[in-house]
């Protein structure tokens, strides 16, 4: 019978060996010294989370700064429309939902790109002559912001790089750095109501560029292209071969003024993943309702970009299913006076807060046409006792309870963001605040150069 002896040696600060003997047969052979494991806790978190920053709760959780407690506090900084209660969303979205619910018909899974009904109701809501669109050419996914994830992680691998709007929304840089896609930057311009330089876009590209994200509607700046300006941007991804995510969230959420022009009812050639969703134009972004509508005439995309938004989609099994249930009567129900009045609200509050803080020395905001916000420039050097964007603002929660968003969360510093969804008499009082706030601060040239001359 054979048998076996394992011999454990060591001491000290040593590691302990096995000296392993084996005896088979009365002969013993010696298979030498192996080092063995000592068993220790090493839980560490993953290369990917650590890689994923949120500059915008970065720089408001490092605020730490109380209101003023004689004020109340007035929230400008939240791009969520639900917030005060002034935005409802129409009873007929609500009522799709409630019967969907009473059905039981919507409780399972679903397929992970949407049920097919669900993806038809999409398609036939956006399709047009200029893009045309299919079932299997929408994608449904939890809200806007999965949607933006799913079309990056099929478009660039690690190592490459994606085009993104200065200022912009700050997620495409947290997605994308968490998945080791490098970040380029190209600036829009404020002069220009926040049109793209497009000379700087075109020199951010290189044999690395994975894809040109486009928003417009903008967030953070409530801007609105012209179609002779998409038709440009168009022209500079013609020429370099680049594909373009276009965010698409705030789409048709323009005032009377301006019009809407979807990038890829103007694309000819340009492949384009559209990403959009229910959580702005229908009030209701805590649903989790999106989509990604793919737009590839010329078949440059073909079925791999399209296999493989599928096999990603699969990784958690599509989104809310009693929603999914509810689109077609969200989509196609919905009063045209809905989306009329919620329009008619935002202008008017955009309007009245330009003009009042059009009003106020040392401040210019631009003039948004669309979406939920406004930008307003802080001329830094008639408020010399502020270092930047961040401090500014941090005052004036201190000292008037308004919170406004830094626009160093958007990678531009020395403006701040304003959320216009907030009732009017809100709109009106923030207001007010700043301008106390401002002629309280403001330096003019001689006495910001007599502080300067202090420091």
């Amino acid at each position: 019978m054979d048998s076996y002896l394992i011999q454990v040696n060591g001491h000290g600060d040593h590691a302990p060996m096995l000296d392993v003997h084996l005896k088979t047969n009365g002969n013993s052979i010696s298979l030498g010294k192996v080092k063995g494991r000592k068993p220790r806790w090493a839980v560490r978190a993953s290369e990917m989370s650590k890689k994923t920053f949120n500059p915008v709760r970065a720089i408001v959780d490092s605020m730490k700064v109380e209101p003023n407690p004689k004020k109340a506090m007035i929230s400008l900084s939240l791009g969520d429309p639900t917030v005060f209660g002034n935005l409802p969303t129409n009873d007929e979205v609500t009522q799709a939902v409630k019967e969907v619910l009473d059905s039981g018909r919507y409780n399972g899974y679903a397929p992970s790109v949407g049920y097919q009904s669900c993806r038809e109701a999409v398609a036939a809501y956006y399709n047009c002559p200029e893009a045309p669109l299919e079932a299997q050419d929408v994608i449904l996914t939890s809200g806007c912001s999965q949607a933006i994830e799913l079309a990056l992680a099929v478009l660039a691998n690690p190592g490459q790089n994606i085009l993104v709007p200065r200022p912009g929304f700050c997620l495409y840089k947290t997605l994308a750095l968490s998945m080791g896609i490098e970040v380029k930057l190209y600036n829009l311009l404020p002069e220009k109501a926040w049109e793209i330089d497009l000379k700087h876009l075109e020199s951010l590209v290189d044999e690395k560029t994975a894809c040109l994200i486009v928003n417009n509607p903008s967030n953070p700046c409530g801007s609105v292209f012209s179609k002779s300006h998409l038709q440009k941007i168009l022209a500079v991804a013609s020429r370099q071969c680049v594909p373009i995510l276009a965010d698409e969230i705030y789409g048709d959420m323009v005032f009377a003024d301006r019009k809407y022009e979807p990038i890829a009812t103007l694309s000819t050639n340009v492949p384009v993943l559209s990403c959009g969703g229910l959580a702005k134009r229908w009030l209701v972004p805590g649903w989790r309702m999106g989509w990604i509508l793919i737009h590839d005439r010329r078949d440059i995309f073909g079925n791999e970009i399209r296999d493989g938004l599928v096999r990603l989609s699969q990784r958690i099994l599509g989104p809310c299913t009693i929603v999914q249930g509810a689109l077609e009567r969200i989509l196609h129900r919905t009063p045209p006076e809905f989306y009329h009045n919620t329009l008619s609200i935002l202008k008017s509050n955009a309007d009245l807060c330009y003009a009042a803080l059009s009003a106020i020395p040392g401040l210019q905001p631009v003039r948004p046409t669309g979406a939920m916000y406004l930008m307003v420039e802080i001329e830094m050097e008639h408020f010399p006792e502020f270092e930047n964007d961040v401090e500014f603002t941090e005052r004036l929660i201190s000292e008037q309870s308004v919170f406004c968003l830094p626009a160093t969360c958007f990678e531009y510093p020395n403006f701040f963001r304003v959320v216009i969804t907030v009732p009017e008499e809100m709109i009106l009082e923030a207001c007010s605040r700043i301008q106390e706030f401002c002629e309280m601060h403001y330096q003019g040239a001689e006495g910001a150069q007599d502080l300067e001359c202090d420091k």
